[in-house]
């Protein structure tokens, strides 16, 4: 099959080529999918297990990639839950060969079945973004309506949805990005918005969640902002301080197909809807992804 590998973590996406590699096979409980759309993110490329295994040995060449919608071609020894032939969506281990082919071996524990009405473009953009959004703001922020939360990056793949999902729970939500960011965070349903180039951060007020993509000084300053009993969550890193009155927690986003279910069926209700930039061969990957402007969206690649 072909597929996007890389075998030089310091080459970053100079590094990424198609290439013709062995067709994946089917562990117990895996099933093989034909990958019809696929996400990446880039910061895969500095994840450790993006190049060894579990055990810490070297896997390369490896394929990246997470997020996936496709067929399934195949079952594993003892895979029940899912037919040959069925659409299917999903979030890949991270360190086993990844989306960006034509065909992926998956947990058929991590996959959910795709409604035939959704396209897989947008099925592929769900999976990191949409259960890191709903893990950050209900798992771990416990946000309840009548709260106010902070998404940073509220155009983002994950800020998009996050603030999709707080807005339709009755939270008040501000939304922070750049000034071209605005009118799309407001049609995604934030009540306010933060030019982080131009307004002032600190004057936002107490909130009793922030959703922190970014880390760095954003993060730190933004502990401030967090309310007594409150929750800043971080997908960036480990806080290097906790808020005066609240709690500050890093986390990394798990599977979940009855989360993953419960996407779909928003998305279909036309609750929910991941921001798309554009969709483009694999081959056409390391270029896509170098461009300096892509526009408002996730980029999904397509085999």
């Amino acid at each position: 099959m072909r597929a996007i590998t890389v075998t030089d973590r310091a080459a970053g996406l100079d590094g990424m080529q198609l290439t013709d590699v062995p067709d994946p096979v089917a562990a117990e409980n895996d099933v093989i999918v034909r990958v019809h759309a696929a996400g990446f993110t880039a910061d895969e490329l500095t994840w450790p297990s993006t190049w060894t295994d579990r055990a810490g040995r070297d896997r390369t060449p490896s394929i990246p990639g997470h997020e996936l919608s496709g067929v399934v071609s195949e079952l594993g020894y003892g895979t029940t839950g899912l037919t040959v032939g069925q659409r299917v969506f999903g979030l890949t281990d991270w360190a086993r060969n990844g989306t960006l082919a034509e065909l992926v071996a998956v947990e058929a524990r991590n996959l959910a079945p795709l409604p035939s009405d959704i396209d897989h473009t947008i099925a592929a953009a769900l999976p990191i973004s949409g259960l890191t959004a709903w893990q950050a703001l209900f798992d771990h922020g416990r946000l309840a309506a009548g709260q106010t939360v902070l998404v940073h990056g509220a155009v983002g793949g994950v800020g998009a949805l996050a603030v999709q999902l707080a807005h339709a729970a009755g939270a008040r939500v501000i939304g922070t990005g750049r000034a071209a960011h605005r009118p799309t965070a407001t049609d995604l349903g934030a009540d306010e918005f933060v030019d982080l180039d131009h307004d002032r951060l600190e004057d936002v007020g107490a909130v009793d969640v922030v959703l922190d993509v970014f880390g760095g000084d954003l993060r730190d300053r933004s502990t401030a902002l967090v309310r007594e009993g409150g929750t800043l969550v971080t997908i960036s890193g480990p806080p290097t301080s906790q808020p005066p009155a609240g709690r500050a927690i890093f986390f990394v986003v798990e599977p979940d197909r009855d989360r993953l279910a419960d996407l779909a069926r928003r998305v279909r209700r036309g609750e929910l809807r991941p921001l798309i930039a554009s969709s483009v061969p694999i081959a056409d990957a390391p270029a896509a992804l170098a461009a300096t402007d892509r526009g408002i969206g996730r980029t999904i690649f397509r085999p």
